[in-house]
């Protein structure tokens, strides 16, 4: 299992929740794991119930087994005086710069940079060992930005080791370029089975490809249980609607006459029948698309109570299930 686990999806699609499930199922047994938030929208305290991460690694969570869930929001300011202080040793003037607005000023004019910091920083925690040369954490994970721009996130440190051709800026930027290019990372896309997400879900995995950066597994989220299957829906297309008033009044729904209570409930559930079979066929569909991508699938439930403590615990024991520990 790579140590680095990048977690990007379509808006709308729970990558942040699929993101915050699988540090809790990697923690498992004793393990350590850092969750990662580089856009600054504080979903994982909401998640996890807590106030708003600061720019500090900090225990949210423990896992089945004792394990521990550690969170860190990634500032691009803060993790630029990280960078000024670790190459440059300008702590100090670091400070200063802020001070006057000039590190605000440059993460605003140069979005590369601040790619640059986010992933950096991350990386760094995927290095880092503590005194005993043993890795600080098992595994990394990042909740990264939606589909449409993890390729130039990821690939942004490329770009910069080739316009700074020396020195510690082309260093770090091979460094990371190192970390996320290789077997230590695997970067995860989360979908649900409807068309524009399955779309765009293709769409990035070939980026990924062509930028040589390595995709790992497919998450489909919030799926809806099978009520029918194949057959009882071309029973449902074929069974006339006598047929159903007497195997409701028979089920105890009221007699079978016109106008009875059985009678009146054939249309809606007809109805009803008509529009999952239209969602059966659509998801049937999405499947075979995401089959096609050769990777492997998970598959989340759709959780009736709605997303909450409880319920990411309860998706997290899915994906142990599911391999992903």
């Amino acid at each position: 299992m790579s140590r680095l686990q990048v977690v990007s999806g379509k808006g709308g699609t729970g990558k942040t929740t699929v993101a915050a499930a699988l540090a809790l199922a990697l923690a498992t047994e004793g393990k350590r794991t850092l969750l990662v938030e580089v856009e600054g929208r504080q979903g994982i305290a909401q998640l996890f119930e807590t106030e708003a991460l600061p720019y500090e690694e900090r225990k949210i969570a423990v896992a089945p087994g004792g394990g521990e869930v550690y969170a860190l929001a990634i500032d691009p300011e803060l993790a630029l005086l990280d960078y000024l202080q670790m190459f440059y040793k300008l702590g100090g003037a670091g400070r200063a710069l802020k001070k006057l607005g000039a590190i605000d000023f440059a993460t605003t004019i140069a979005p590369g940079l601040r790619d640059v910091l986010l992933t950096g920083k991350a990386c760094e925690a995927v290095r880092r060992k503590d005194k005993s040369g043993r890795f600080a954490y098992d595994y990394v994970v990042m909740d990264a930005p939606p589909t449409g721009r993890i390729t130039r996130f990821l690939n942004v440190n490329d770009e910069v080791a080739g316009l700074a051709k020396i020195g510690p800026i082309h260093n770090q930027a091979q460094a990371v370029m190192r970390v996320l290019k290789s077997k230590e990372t695997a970067v995860h896309l989360v979908t649900l089975l409807e068309e524009m997400p399955v779309q765009e879900t293709a769409d990035g995995i070939a980026e990924l490809r062509a930028a040589r950066l390595p995709v790992g597994r497919i998450m489909v989220n919030m799926v809806r249980p099978e009520v029918l299957d194949a057959a009882d829906l071309e029973l449902v297309r074929s069974v006339p609607r006598s047929s159903v008033a007497k195997a409701l009044s028979a089920a105890g729904l009221g007699g079978a006459r016109r106008g009875g209570n059985a009678e009146k409930l054939v249309d809606p559930l007809l109805q009803q029948a008509e529009e999952y079979a239209e969602r059966y066929e659509l998801e049937h569909e999405q499947r075979a698309v995401l089959a096609e991508l050769g990777l492997p699938l998970h598959e989340l439930p759709l959780l009736a109570e709605g997303m909450d403590l409880a319920g990411l615990y309860e998706l997290a024991t899915e994906l142990r299930k599911q391999g992903m520990s």
